[in-house]
């Protein structure tokens, strides 16, 4: 009995060695994404009051959680019964990804419509919503990614690595999303302090909090181009092998853009007639 007891221990020592191996390896292929996702949901995260930033962040993170807690199940499961699902799954990801941030550029371009106010409360059950939805985009990437990079371990230490990749994202990307939004604050503690340090380290806080979230929103709409475009070149052989010899981030912005631009068109064609027909 204690020798199987010891077995048991020397296999789960072994497991857990092999799975720290490969979560530095699926680490590694993910830290791309995960600053992309990070950029991404504080831009989603920023805007609103000061009283209502840290519930609307922890709101989009329960969403994240979740969306977690929904992938990984039929990640595995996809992987094993029906491993040929799992690009078509990721492209349809990539379009949504490329729609949002054509959407926002032609925003940002586009004048308002009447009677709309530019500087007007931010709807929280939209954006959480649209955040959430984001999310769960970006999540499919890089569980897919992390369990591409696990594909030759054995299941249990796939599911294991795959499952840790996913925490961490959640975890360390809506921490970090929420010392960014929460800068002013800390900033208006160290302007309280003694030691002229301090106050300037406050003053320069306050002060660099917009020019933060507004930096966080030009990398936020970049990396969905990016991580769309990147979704396209590198998971359809056909157009990988198009532009295998053009540099790569020219072919994900142009590709997202490609594909973002003619999915807004069909959404707003989509609306016209749906209007028209009421």
């Amino acid at each position: 009995m204690p020798s199987m007891f010891f077995a048991f221990l020397d296999d789960l020592a072994m497991i857990m060695d092999e799975v720290a191996v490969m979560t530095k390896v699926a680490g590694k292929k993910t830290a791309g994404l995960l600053g992309d996702d990070l950029a991404v949901n504080a831009e989603k995260a920023s805007g609103f009051e000061a009283s209502r930033e840290l519930p609307v962040l922890w709101s989009i993170t329960k969403g994240s959680f979740l969306n977690k807690v929904i992938i990984l199940p039929l990640a595995f499961l996809l992987e094993s019964l029906a491993p040929w699902a799992i690009e078509p799954v990721l492209i349809l990801g990539g379009v949504y990804l490329a729609f949002e941030g054509v959407e926002k550029v032609v925003h940002i371009w586009r004048p308002h419509p009447k009677g709309h106010k530019p500087t007007e409360r931010p709807d929280e059950r939209t954006r959480i919503r649209s955040a959430v939805l984001v999310d769960f985009i970006l999540s499919v990437e890089i569980v897919i990614i992390a369990l591409g990079s696990v594909v030759e371990a054995a299941p249990l230490v796939q599911m294991v690595t795959v499952s840790i990749i996913a925490l961490l994202a959640t975890v360390g990307v809506y921490g970090l999303v929420a010392l960014i939004v929460r800068m002013d604050d800390l900033g208006m503690t160290l302007t309280r302090r003694e030691g002229a340090f301090a106050k300037r380290l406050g003053s320069a806080l306050i002060a660099g909090l917009p020019w933060v979230i507004r930096l966080l929103s030009v990398v936020g709409t970049v990396a969905l181009f990016l991580v769309s475009g990147g979704i396209f070149h590198h998971h359809i052989p056909a157009l990988h092998h198009a532009f295998e010899s053009w540099p790569g981030l020219a072919v994900d912005v142009m590709l997202s853009s490609i594909v973002g631009g003619f999915t807004l068109l069909l959404v707003l064609l989509a609306k016209r007639v749906k209007g028209n027909l009421g």
